[in-house]
């Protein structure tokens, strides 16, 4: 195949009412027509950047599909401008909107949501405003209670006071709640924030959202897959069943790879979700 008739990658910094977004733009091939447009809604610290490979070639087999897909480092995050001590809630969700409304104006084709692990948790409260008209969700490996994924990642604080001080634990996860709740900021893991970003956080459940009138795809991903998923995760989808979601459940076997310790991908999640999106009609 000649490059021409390749998807193109473009990279860009998109303009905000609050400084810019670093994107990439992945176009579909030359001789294809555009079925669709896919927003990544990215995860949150290492997982981000951990799952950027996955990501990318995602996008690259999604491009070659037919479906243009845009990558957006949120406020504070990767290399967009800001300081992720700044980032809130609110202003990652304003983020999404002019991310969505550019890939409106650019390509004129529906607009469906890819979102992981606390990127699934902010794609569903993006929809909840009803503003964008999003075409599917598909949620990779979804983040189900915000106060639970905040305490996971503060424990990487209290690990990291116990390696270099060499001394009992003293904190707790509700120390560092109280600090930032005092206005503290708070660094973790290499990343400092506070409670604009994580009172929102700790306040949401995805059994507060019920996306009507569209497609659902939860992929589940297992590094061995067995018949039952833990008890938090059924009753979320028994939940959504309850409430007559159009949810589809999809379990998949591979490596997290948004938390491994070397960069890793799921080819089968990559073939899965290229199925899903490409077998809607647009």
């Amino acid at each position: 195949m000649s490059a021409s008739l390749l998807p193109a990658t473009e990279g860009f910094f998109l303009e905000t009412d609050d400084r810019r977004r670093f994107c990439l733009f992945h176009a579909v091939a030359g001789n294809v027509r555009c079925r669709g447009a896919i927003l990544y809604v990215p995860p949150f610290g290492e997982e981000m950047n951990k799952s950027r490979r996955m990501v990318a070639l995602q996008a690259k087999a999604l491009a070659e599909q037919g479906f243009a897909v845009l990558l957006m480092d949120l406020f504070g995050c990767g290399d967009s401008e800001g300081e992720c001590q700044d980032a809130s809630w609110d202003q990652w969700k304003n983020d999404l909107g002019f991310a969505f409304s550019w890939l409106r104006q650019r390509c004129d084709v529906p607009v469906s949501l890819l979102g992981l692990r606390l990127g699934a948790l902010l794609a569903l409260d993006f929809m909840r405003d009803e503003i964008h008209p999003v075409h599917q969700l598909v949620l990779w490996q979804p983040v189900l209670h915000g106060q639970q994924f905040l305490t996971q990642f503060f424990r990487l604080r209290l690990a990291s006071d116990l390696l270099t001080k060499n001394s009992p634990q003293t904190g707790a996860t509700q120390d560092i709640r109280q600090s930032l709740n005092t206005g503290d900021i708070v660094e973790i893991a290499g990343y400092e924030i506070s409670s604009k970003l994580t009172a929102p956080i700790d306040a949401l459940k995805a059994t507060d959202f019920l996306p009507q009138n569209i497609a659902v795809h939860w992929c589940e991903i297992q590094r061995e897959r067995t018949a039952t998923l833990p008890l938090a995760r059924q009753k979320t989808i028994d939940f959504w069943r309850q409430h007559q979601l159009a949810l589809h459940m999809h379990q998949i076997e591979g490596p997290e790879f948004w938390a491994t310790q070397e960069i890793s991908v799921c080819p089968a999640l990559i073939e899965l979700t290229t199925k899903l999106l490409g077998a809607a009609p647009a």
